[in-house]
């Protein structure tokens, strides 16, 4: 699966969610998706709200809140344009028809909120898009996951697109303790849906992320701050910051590392101890010259550089041309 020019078969994409930690400085956002870039992060990402689309009017405090930190349709395209030079790719998620509007020719891929996982009207229109999409699965049952993918693939099918997802295995918890963050869900989410799969983290510091890359996950999506001490805004202190980010990159690239590829082979690395730590095939006494070679002549000794075990069918009832001494490899040479 491709997100852009990145391919997530190749390589975990972990995504700065940004979020809404800017609080409507558009300065401070555009500074945090330039230091986002230098910690080595693959994305970036922001909220694209409309705030009376997402929350009752009669919430007039958090309508406030959000129209504070809200922005524009022209902001997000500049925001795009940073993240474009600093050569990650731009990610935002849309919380209404008309967000998904101004996002949908600035994103490679689609994010859908947990909170919006059964919001089938949206879905749809995601799927028309025919981009992939990057669905978080926190608060649903299996079933309303079930019911998301089938509505995604429904407007997918509308438009004649055919969409790629990426369940994210999510808990929406803030900050998710330990004991709850069920991260075998990567493994459950994975077999039932037979899909790429990642993880929306909310634990606080790196661990869980790094343990989600060896269930499977293939993306990382973590709450971004410059500071932890920004503000009372609550994301900000189960956020990681500048450090934290640049640390978790560097994991992540050594867990892939020592994951590997999976294949059964031996690496080249091995080979000299291949030799010295394998057996071969030698005299268990000394033997005379004409002996006719029985199974209870030999015996199994290292250096491997002679014939290996399993290979004693090339010996028994061959004859030897010469003594060979205790110890000694037995080889074709010596045999008549």
């Amino acid at each position: 699966m491709r997100i852009g020019n990145f391919d997530l078969n190749k390589n975990v994409l972990i995504v700065a969610e940004i979020g809404n930690n800017h609080e409507g400085n558009f300065n401070l956002a555009k500074e945090m998706v330039r230091v986002a870039a230098q910690t080595g992060v693959g994305a970036v990402k922001f909220q694209s709200i409309i705030p009376e689309s997402l929350v009752s009017p009669l919430q007039k405090e958090r309508v406030d809140q959000l129209s504070r930190y809200a922005f524009s349709k022209k902001q997000f395209f500049q925001l795009a344009e940073i993240a474009h030079e600093e050569g990650i790719l731009f990610l935002s998620t849309p919380f209404c028809l008309e967000t998904l509007k101004w996002i949908q020719d600035i994103v490679p891929a689609i994010k859908i909120a947990s909170g919006d996982n059964n919001y089938h009207v949206l879905l749809q229109a995601v799927g028309e898009i025919g981009k992939p999409v990057i669905l978080s699965t926190g608060m649903a049952t299996e079933s309303d996951i079930q019911q998301a993918y089938q509505s995604i693939e429904s407007g997918a099918r509308k438009s004649g697109h055919k969409t790629e997802i990426i369940l994210l295995h999510c808990v929406s918890a803030y900050p998710t303790p330990p004991d709850q963050a069920n991260l075998k869900a990567i493994l459950s989410l994975s077999s039932q849906f037979q899909c790429m799969v990642g993880y929306s983290d909310h634990t606080l510091g790196i661990d869980a992320a790094l343990l989600s890359v060896a269930l499977g996950g293939r993306l990382i999506e973590k709450h971004f701050t410059l500071s932890k001490n920004q503000s009372t805004f609550r994301d900000h202190a189960l956020s990681v910051d500048p450090g934290e980010l640049t640390e978790l990159v560097r994991r992540v690239k050594e867990t892939e590392q020592l994951l590997g590829d999976g294949s059964l082979q031996h690496h080249d690395t091995e080979s000299s101890m291949k030799l010295s730590g394998r057996r071969s095939i030698v005299a268990k006494e000394n033997l005379p010259a004409g002996h006719d070679i029985r199974l209870e002549d030999l015996t199994w000794l290292r250096p491997g550089d002679g014939l290996k075990p399993g290979e004693e069918y090339i010996l028994i009832g061959r004859t030897l041309k010469r003594n060979v001494v205790k110890g000694e490899k037995l080889t074709l040479e010596v045999l008549v």
